[in-house]
């Protein structure tokens, strides 16, 4: 259990709690339960909501039945009594095998580290995933399920996708793969077919506030309140925002937003190398998520033809959102394009390992043409 103030959530693999899902838990365990538990589940939603800490809450949960109740279990009899969710004792066995990676019938497949470039490979690549060919040939080590958990699958290049929807054509028997996806139209349309859809809402604002303060009760509240705003509904990006600036970064970014000929480049060049620094990847992925998200209400404003789209953010940065979108005049479905396009453009620096200068001086100049 994380400890009040500690700004940091565990790790999706060691985190016992989840909030905010309780009708996706009730859901699952329920289709579990009546032997209905699709081989697939496509767990998709906005990063940093949970969708990771749900997909090991579940493989806790089938792991953690009896290998002699399986069979039953499938034919539809009650699972031992542990409520009406996907709870599991961390003091279980289970749960610390998990927790330590260290248990024999789950494999995670995840985006690994690249130690020549110092952080995280853009990709999934093809022998992350013929990995799972390899451990779903093998008997299940405590004769029960076996569970696949492929976190960012929206992260596969081709080659990985394709050796994974052979695998999702014809799985084992008593075999569950857990797709965990932020952008779902990434996917292959045969692995999204082959998938129960399983969409996760962003959490609701009490559910986030609650959250926030717990983990952050150092926030002011203007901090607090700006951070809840911003977040749309993560807890994941509220606590990011908290931990690096996020509310400067982003003024900073909205004074910078200007159509073409009245951009400040020698300020936006310095902005950019900041955010290219080895040292400053969570800030640039801050900033990529905080200009969609702009564009995403820009558009939205635009289409209502009024003010900025709520959830309102506090004082001055609503006030400054709204001097950018005046400065930026456009029609609504410009807005949606260049979102996409803006998206598209961090996404494949970080998938090719891209100068992410570019990627930022290239957002802010398309940003900039559109509204020219």
């Amino acid at each position: 259990m994380t400890a009040p103030g500690d700004s940091t959530i565990p790790a999706p693999r060691a985190n016992p709690d989840l909030a905010g899902h309780e009708a996706a838990e009730r859901e699952l365990r329920r289709l579990f339960e009546t032997g209905r538990l699709p081989h697939a589940l496509l767990l998709s939603g906005p990063r940093g909501i949970g969708k990771s800490t749900l997909a090991f809450r579940l493989a806790r949960f089938v792991l953690a039945r009896p290998a002699g109740a399986l069979g039953d279990l499938l034919g539809g009899s009650a699972a031992p009594d542990t409520g009406d969710g996907l709870w599991v004792d961390p003091e279980s066995g289970v749960f610390r095998r998990i927790a330590a990676g260290g248990h024999a019938d789950l494999v995670t497949v995840e985006r690994a580290y690249d130690p020549r470039r110092r952080r995280l490979r853009g990709e999934i690549v093809v022998d992350d995933t013929r990995e799972i060919g390899g451990f779903l040939r093998l008997t299940p080590a405590e004769g029960g399920w076996r569970v696949v958990i492929v976190d960012g699958a929206d992260a596969m290049n081709r080659n990985a996708a394709n050796a994974l929807l052979k695998i999702l054509e014809e799985p084992p028997r008593q075999t569950l793969l857990l797709l965990v996806t932020h952008s779902p139209g990434k996917l292959l349309p045969t692995i999204r077919s082959r998938c129960r859809r399983f969409p996760l809402a962003p959490l609701t604002p009490p559910t986030l506030r609650a959250l926030l303060a717990g983990y952050r009760p150092d926030l002011g509240a203007p901090e607090a309140e700006a951070v809840a705003a911003l977040a749309g509904g993560s807890i994941g990006l509220a606590l990011d925002l908290a931990a690096a600036g996020g509310i400067d970064l982003y003024r900073v970014a909205l004074a910078l937003i200007r159509p073409g000929p009245e951009l400040d480049l020698p300020a936006l060049h310095e902005f950019a190398d900041r955010l290219a620094r080895p040292d400053a990847d969570d800030s640039y992925h801050l900033v990529a998520d905080l200009l969609t998200g702009l564009l995403g209400r820009f558009a939205v404003a635009a289409a209502r033809g009024s003010g900025l789209a709520e959830p309102a953010l506090p004082g001055p940065l609503a006030e400054a959102e709204r001097a950018a979108m005046q400065r930026l005049r456009a029609a609504a479905s410009r807005w949606a394009e260049l979102r996409d396009t803006v998206a598209g453009r961090f996404s494949r620096a970080d998938g090719l390992n891209l100068d992410r200068k570019q990627a930022v001086l290239g957002a802010f100049f398309a940003i900039g043409e559109v509204a020219g």
